[in-house]
């Protein structure tokens, strides 16, 4: 498995991560951990789970998997969303418990969604706790995920707190991550990916988004994660695995492949930009919401007319997807909040209206 150096660690992390938030059957814990072991007998070392993943147990998981393995065989990282100093240490003592390991590799402050969260966590004092733990030894590495935009992200690396970051980045919000990626390169931290198929947006779009291939390409998933990959300032993308076939899939996305030339990343840049104009790239700048509408799910059913046409796409994502009514949209109260905060300046209110239109039709 080729690998990257994550950032100035001198950590040599697997190009394909492994993502424990997808195990189809979470409940059945043998079964998921050989899924996890696949993935290292396979080449990947880079293991990243989360409290309340999978029903809360994909860290019983992965430390049921890995517990088998030799312990400088992989990496484990894991995360935590509390602002609170005292309930970051305690968040972080059951992960250390349910992992099985002595020291978390990288230790995640979590979810990062607004300008703001940052500062939060430091007047909480989850920073100077984390901070603590790794002194103490119980976190090797301390980097941060996050969904802000492009100068946001590079904002928090600014900040100088961080070792790495884990993003959302794939080919379809590329074009609002690319400064993220600037400041990660400028200074020196490692990049992980997540969501490299936009959520399985990408895969279930597969004709319309069939540009993306080049000429080695089997799939738009293989491109896709090629990429991904394929970005300087990339340390690794992480995939969110379900079975052992998925983890193959991966791999053989970047098994023999060198990653696309400048020319190749220009003219699918050049594609989306021509075809792909207002889709939103779910930040969440544009929550809360007064009428507690949940608007990135919103624009995410709305990018399926982008992509797909039509009201029956629309309609298909919100029922089988999100398993949301139309005439749910017509709650919006008009004030134009979202649209403020929104950093893309999409039309929020427009598209609520389309949608909740599609109840009478």
């Amino acid at each position: 498995m080729w690998k990257n150096t994550y950032g100035k660690t001198g950590q040599a992390i697997s190009v394909i991560g492994f993502g424990a938030m997808r195990f189809a059957r979470p409940r059945d814990l043998d079964g998921s951990a050989e899924v996890v072991r696949h993935a290292h007998a396979r080449g990947i070392n880079y293991f990243d789970t989360a409290p309340f993943y999978c029903d809360d147990l994909s860290e019983e998981i992965c430390g049921l998997a890995l517990a088998t393995l030799p312990r400088e065989s992989f990496y484990i990282s894991t995360k935590c969303s509390e602002a609170d100093g005292g309930k970051l240490r305690a968040s972080l003592e059951r992960s250390l418990a349910r992992l099985r390991v002595s020291c978390i590799d990288f230790f995640h402050i979590w979810c990062l969604l607004r300008p703001g969260d940052l500062p939060q966590r430091i007047a909480g004092g989850a920073l100077a706790a984390a901070q603590r733990a790794r002194e103490e030894g119980l976190i090797r590495h301390l980097v941060v995920s996050t969904h802000l935009n492009g100068d946001d992200i590079a904002a928090v690396l600014a900040s100088g707190c961080f070792e790495g970051v884990t993003l959302g980045y794939n080919v379809l919000n590329s074009p609002f991550r690319a400064k993220a990626l600037e400041a990660a390169r400028r200074y020196e931290v490692g990049v992980v990916t997540m969501n490299p198929l936009g959520g399985g947006l990408i895969p279930r779009n597969a004709a319309r988004l069939a540009f993306l291939m080049g000429p080695r390409d089997r799939s738009v998933v293989q491109a896709a994660i090629r990429f991904n990959v394929s970005q300087a300032a990339v340390t690794a993308a992480l995939v969110g695995f379900a079975n052992t076939a998925e983890v193959d899939e991966a791999i053989a996305a970047v098994e023999d492949f060198t990653p696309y030339p400048p020319e190749h990343i220009e003219r699918v840049q050049a594609q989306l930009a021509a075809g792909f104009d207002g889709f939103c790239t779910g930040c969440g700048y544009c929550l809360p919401c007064p009428a507690n509408l949940e608007i990135p799910k919103w624009m995410d059913v709305y990018n399926q007319q982008i992509l797909e046409g039509g009201d029956e796409a629309m309609r298909n994502r919100l029922k089988w997807h999100w398993n949301l009514a139309p005439d749910l949209a017509a709650s919006c109260l008009q004030c134009g909040d979202c649209e403020s905060a929104c950093t893309q300046h999409l039309p929020i209110r427009e598209r609520l209206a389309a949608i909740a239109a599609l109840a009478g039709r």
